[in-house]
């Protein structure tokens, strides 16, 4: 039961990864969940849809596997170049999963798996390419009589995807409704992951053509972000859905923060607020919900 795809997302030290496995078992993915949130790399796990999410520290550790308490895990997370190689263990079925069903995912580049099912332990490493997180904030993109900027963006975002800059999550971002609304006052963020600037710019250029032909308002916002987490955009994110900010102050956050702003209309104060968001759409669609930092340490209860 092949995974649909692997993916490794690296911050610019290579000191971090987010592993995010899309999945096409969603309860054999709740049961990964379970046991790999406790293997020691793992930081921090959670699950949006289909899709599991590990946030971890790369390196080696040693897993101490025990049937039914902590069956599977991942062991190690080690960036060579532009490629990230992931070793996985399991017992049981769980062999099976951290072996053949990963390994025969979407994009892996090449894999090494032992023997697996049964009572046996197994092992099995994949090696997939490294990526980095573009994230695309977008806001304002329909009139009072036609369009809704989450479906446009999703749809492009659906037509762009591909290997290079697999399109990894959208979300809806609640802001404080403003009287120039159109209607509900939401933004929306869309989460890249690209393998190289070319990619990159490839999908900037190519998005920003799209929105440009299909909006329906002259006052669009676009922004780009190319960072592992936008934290620096937590404290302007929070206040867009508590109280009305200036589009002069939201310019002033993005030149601080390094986001590149790519149309400039009204829409640029919620396509800003949005960057952060990103795997989030649970608690993104909440008004008022504050986004909380993450904390860089092994987290109790962290599922």
């Amino acid at each position: 039961m092949p995974y649909r795809g692997i993916y490794a997302i690296c911050d610019a030290a290579n000191e971090y990864a987010e592993i995010i496995e899309h999945s096409n078992c969603y309860s054999g993915a709740c049961w990964s969940l379970y046991h790999y949130a406790k293997a020691p790399l793992v930081l921090k796990a959670r699950s949006t849809g289909n899709m599991i999410r590990y946030f971890m520290k790369t390196g080696t550790s040693n897993l101490e596997l025990k049937p039914s308490v902590a069956a599977a895990g991942i062991e190690s997370v080690i960036v060579n170049g532009d490629e990230v190689e992931i070793t996985y263990a399991g017992l049981g079925g769980g062999g099976v999963g951290a072996t053949r069903c990963r390994a025969f995912a979407d994009g892996i580049l090449r894999y090494k798996i032992s023997e697996s099912g049964g009572e046996k332990c197994a092992r099995g490493t994949i090696a997939v390419p490294r990526r980095e997180r573009v994230l695309i904030g977008i806001d304002d993109t329909d009139s009072k009589d036609v369009g809704a900027t989450w479906t446009l963006t999703h749809n492009i975002a659906k037509k762009l995807d591909c290997n290079e800059a697999v399109y990894l999550s959208h979300s809806l971002v609640q802001l404080f409704p403003v009287p120039e609304k159109t209607q509900n006052c939401m933004s929306t963020v869309l989460e890249f992951g690209c393998v190289n600037d070319k990619a990159k710019s490839r999908l900037v250029d190519t998005f920003k053509k799209a929105i440009k032909k299909y909006t329906a308002s002259t006052q669009t916002g676009l922004v780009v972000l190319s960072d592992f987490y936008a934290k620096g955009l937590y404290q302007y994110s929070n206040r867009c859905r508590t109280e009305r900010i200036s589009k002069e102050e939201a310019m002033q956050c993005a030149r601080k923060n390094g986001v590149e702003v790519l149309l400039d209309g009204n829409g640029v104060i919620g396509a800003l607020a949005s960057l952060p968001w990103f795997g989030r759409p649970d608690e993104s669609i909440i008004p008022g919900t504050e986004i909380e930092p993450l904390t860089i340490e092994k987290l109790k209860n962290s599922v």
